[in-house]
């Protein structure tokens, strides 16, 4: 009778041992990946022209979730985006549908080693910081996307996404751009703007997952009016092996 008393209190013993250390090990792993957990959102817009462009108007699309909030709208009312030349009138403007970036300048004048094969680049950029979680499985319902966007469709994902982690998903989209100005015949300019929303955690290592979406338009002589831009979006890279965070 005693040992059979010693053997239930040993199983019992290692029963409370493992149900402890997976506890434990559960409760480590969620305040590792809380406390490291980091949101962000790099954002780039560039402007590029092989000949001089004057009395220049653009209206560029803005990152923002379908309510209209992002880092990126809050970064241009705040000044933070890096690149943006001294002449150049900028303000956030909102058209209901979209939030967009109202550019004006005089004249943009490119580079004396400009060429065609060489064209003149004006970049804006910054690395913002996410208040909350990104959702990088969802970002057309829940995050960041240059709005409005419209005829998404699932496409292949090119061949050089196939060694991405995860199970990444590519879709094509458009969107909208006003550009007005005077330009010559033979002028090229070509708009395009670049998001990725990424969330890092460590957790024995680092993780992440993100999304990436661009846009971009080439445009020739002067322009005067609304264009379609091309977009893209691929989502759900890297990892979602997370722990679900208890409140």
């Amino acid at each position: 009778m005693d040992k059979i008393i010693r053997l239930t209190l040993g199983l019992l013993l290692v029963i409370l041992i493992a149900f402890v250390s997976v506890f434990s090990y559960q409760v480590f792993v969620e305040k590792a990946y809380r406390e490291s957990l980091s949101g962000t959102y790099s954002y780039s817009c560039t402007i590029t022209t092989n000949s001089p462009l004057s009395n220049v108007t653009i209206f560029i699309p803005v990152p923002a979730d379908p309510s209209g909030n992002s880092p990126v709208v809050a970064g241009f009312s705040a000044h933070d985006i890096a690149g943006i030349p001294n002449d150049w009138e900028v303000t956030l403007y909102d058209t209901g549908k979209a939030t967009m970036v109202k550019i004006t300048t005089p004249l943009i004048t490119p580079s004396s080693q400009t060429s065609p094969a060489n064209p003149s680049a004006i970049r804006m950029a910054a690395e913002l910081k996410s208040d909350t979680v990104i959702d990088t499985r969802d970002p057309v319902n829940n995050s960041a996307l240059f709005r409005p966007v419209g005829e998404i469709g699932q496409i292949p994902c090119a061949p050089d996404r196939s060694v991405i982690q995860g199970s990444p998903l590519c879709y094509r989209y458009v969107t909208s751009l006003y550009a007005d100005y005077r330009a010559a015949p033979d002028a090229s300019v070509n708009i395009s703007a670049t998001l990725v929303g990424r969330n890092t955690w460590h957790i024995f290592g680092p993780g992440s997952n993100e999304y990436d979406t661009a846009v971009s338009l080439q445009m020739s002589g002067d322009h005067h009016g609304w264009s379609t831009m091309t977009g893209t979006l691929t989502d759900s890279i890297g990892s979602y092996d997370i722990p679900q965070i208890t409140v």
